[in-house]
């Protein structure tokens, strides 16, 4: 009875045991797949963003229309400006304020901007950034306000919170009403080329001279939607803007003898150019195969030679337009030429000093044409009258206008390829942000990607239609490689806010210009891709579109789910390793009943086939995934003859595993070589893995190879 009742608790606990195993066995997690679907990291759909990604039938965007006259003072460089602010609220809310930018309070006397910034001294640093860096008296360049009015002129109470001013309204603004207000204001212009920033002047040495490029120059909304409320982030230099569209009316007053290019139709072309100045504009409308010199290096050398004490008023209005920027100069030169858009006529012009010759004159207006082309082939028609590109030696862009870099570097007045190159580059990406996010208006201070990332992969497009062999720098999968690849604490995913991440160009540019180029090119195919980045583009002209609305429309425009693809590269920092584990070798005997397998030991060393005569070769071929990121699996077979046959597994194959998969694969011929990603389209970071057999230096390795040759 005594060893009965020991072996019931025997039994009793050993089963306990067994299921206290089980039990641990079978704990519980959360989905932790990487095809689950975005649906927790996206917002909830409503009738203002549909499922789709498209605006929804109660979408609503607000309006804000400016009158403006404003006043460039060469001689003591500073901007005065005055402006009539009329906001439409479109939307259901009412608004007890409004919320204005102050763009260049960064560079104020009591700025935060420098003191969010780490700092350390170096041993030698040129002494115009040490002026600019250790004066014991910083440059004030920060708004002065001198008045903010209802229209009756009555004081409007107002509250400056750096980069940021709150409009306390008399009253509620209630939905559909307009509100009409207006703000004075001066700001010192700074130099850019010494003190930094995205407008400003460069000072020329010689005859005393300033080109300016004058941006961020006003008081401006911010955005409200239903996403955010009020965007009125602060401004810290980095991160840019989120604006509404509006119509502006704009006078602006500079030296006579100036030349200016700006925002919008100019309306008194009589009053500012000359007759032999017109004439030859009149030419470069109906030219459509090369610019055309409207005032050339000869007239702009005479003019910059003196200073004109009189001025000159140039008139624009601007119709649906997020932004306004002009360029103003004595010296600049000025070139169009004609494109034609689906059988409407755009005007591309650059203007330029004397030092950006003859770089500018070959390429710029070139480049400018390209960028229009080949742009609204793939988005929609570019819908304004002109996009004009300024030797303003920064990179910069503003609705139908630019800044951009570029000066001949060679003793003869020549320029390098290194130069050209990056000219064209610089001058085609920031005319390309006339559709991102001059149309389609996404909010860049939250998500830079949207616009820098959408428009470096589209500038890749433009960059091989302007030269087939052109040396594209972001977004071919190889080329950030070494990014991902990095110090994972210095990394940061793409939908991180631009002001917090560690590598801005690549977070911001690189890595977002890859995925699509990667969508495109190896994922969804051209057709697919292409159809869905255009729905994308034109169901979000002259709005505001989010991530999610980026997401949706790709996915719901083309029948693909990407969602994996979507999470992998841009909520996380994972990279792509795939490598090929092992393979397995096999030929087959078959009699009456059925047909075997036989593992073929010998062709480890070389030794040849077992394959029986009439069967095929198979392979059992086991890959494995080291990096995060679930991608297809694009393999080459290289076959004794010298022949390859490519194969490609789609990312869901790592649906049930995303460790290890098996393949089987059958053929008529014998398999000398599998490579794993021969092109380089994945960004795999690791390609040591990627061979079959494994390229080694080792000398049995060797030695098998020398008794197989």
């Amino acid at each position: 009875m005594k060893k009965i009742t020991l072996l019931l608790l025997s039994i009793f606990f050993m089963g306990t045991t067994t299921f206290s195993q089980e039990k641990i066995t079978k704990q519980g997690h959360t989905n932790q797949n990487k095809f689950k679907q975005l649906k927790d990291e996206l917002a909830t759909p409503n009738s203002q963003r549909t499922a789709s990604g498209a605006p929804g039938v109660n979408y609503t965007q607000q309006k804000v229309d400016y009158v403006m006259d404003i006043v460039l003072d060469d001689e003591n460089e500073k901007i005065i400006g005055n402006e009539t602010i009329t906001y439409h609220n479109n939307s259901k809310d009412e608004l007890a304020y409004l919320w204005v930018q102050l763009d260049q309070n960064v560079r104020a006397k009591d700025s935060k901007s420098p003191d969010i910034q780490s700092s350390k001294i170096t041993k030698s640093i040129s002494k115009s950034k040490f002026e600019s860096t250790y004066n014991s008296e910083p440059f004030d360049g920060g708004f002065s306000v001198t008045s903010v009015t209802n229209t009756n002129g009555s004081k409007l109470s107002h509250t400056i919170n750096q980069t940021m001013m709150r409009i306390n309204l008399p009253k509620p603004l209630a939905s559909g009403e307009v509100f009409s207000f207006n703000i004075s204001w001066w700001y010192n212009i700074n130099n850019h080329r010494t003190q930094g920033g995205r407008s400003g002047f460069e000072h020329f040495t010689e005859n005393d001279n300033n080109n300016y490029v004058i941006a961020q120059f006003y008081p401006r909304l911010c955005v409200y939607d239903n996403v955010e409320g009020w965007q009125n982030d602060q401004f810290w230099g980095r991160s840019e803007f989120a604006l509404e569209f509006g119509d502006f009316t704009v006078n602006i007053t500079t030296p006579k003898d100036h030349m200016l290019g700006a925002t919008g139709v100019l309306q008194n072309e009589s009053d500012v150019f000359t007759k032999t100045e017109l004439k030859r504009f009149a030419k470069a409308k109906q030219t459509f195969d090369k610019p055309v010199v409207i005032r050339t290096q000869k007239e702009a050398t005479k003019i910059e030679k003196s200073k004109s004490k009189e001025t000159k008023t140039w008139k624009f209005v601007a119709k649906n337009v997020r932004d306004y920027a002009f360029a103003s100069s004595r010296k600049f030169i000025w070139d169009a030429m004609a494109v034609d858009i689906n059988g409407k006529t755009v005007m591309a012009h650059s203007l330029y000093s004397k030092e950006a010759n003859p770089l500018y004159g070959d390429h710029s207006t070139k480049a400018v044409a390209q960028t229009l082309k080949t742009y609204s082939k793939y988005t929609f028609d570019y819908p304004y009258h002109k996009a004009i590109s300024v030797d303003g030696q920064m990179g910069m862009e503003y609705p139908q206008i630019c800044f951009n870099p570029g000066r001949p570097d060679l003793a003869d007045g020549g320029y390098s390829d290194r130069v050209k190159y990056r000219m064209i580059k610089v001058t085609i990406h920031e005319v390309g942000h006339n559709f991102f996010p001059m149309i389609v208006n996404s909010d860049e201070r939250q998500w830079t990607w949207m616009d820098e990332g959408l428009n470096s992969y589209m500038e890749m497009l433009a960059e091989l239609a302007y030269d087939k062999d052109f040396p594209v720098v972001r977004g071919y999968p190889k080329n950030i490689v070494k990014y991902m690849a990095g110090d994972q604490s210095k990394i940061a995913p793409i939908m991180s806010k631009g002001d917090n991440v560690y590598e801005f160009g690549n977070n911001a540019y690189g890595k977002p210009a890859t995925a699509l180029w990667i969508l495109r090119e190896t994922i969804m195919g051209h057709e697919l891709f292409d159809h869905a980045f255009k729905t994308y583009s034109q169901r979000w002209m002259f709005k505001h579109p989010t991530p999610a609305d980026f997401f949706r429309t790709m996915e719901d425009a083309s029948a693909m789910d990407l969602d994996w693809f979507w999470r992998g590269w841009f909520y996380t920092t994972d990279v792509t390793d795939i490598g090929i584990k092992g393979v397995k070798k096999y030929h087959t005997k078959a009699n009456d009943d059925q047909v075997d397998f036989i593992e073929d030991t010998t062709e480890g060393l070389g030794f040849g086939s077992a394959k029986s005569k009439n069967s095929k070769f198979h392979y059992e071929i086991t890959y494995n995934k080291p990096g995060g990121l679930v991608m297809p699996i694009i393999v080459q077979f290289t076959y004794t003859d010298g022949s390859m046959e490519r194969k490609v597994y789609p990312a869901q194959i790592w649906r049930l595993n995303d460790q290890e998969i098996t393949k089987v694969f059958s053929s008529d011929k014998e398999i000398s070589k599998i490579t794993i990603d021969p092109d380089l389209e994945t960004a795999d970071v690791d390609t040591t893995n990627n061979s079959w057999p494994k390229e080694s230096n080792n000398k049995f390795d060797k030695f098998k190879s020398k008794i197989k040759g």
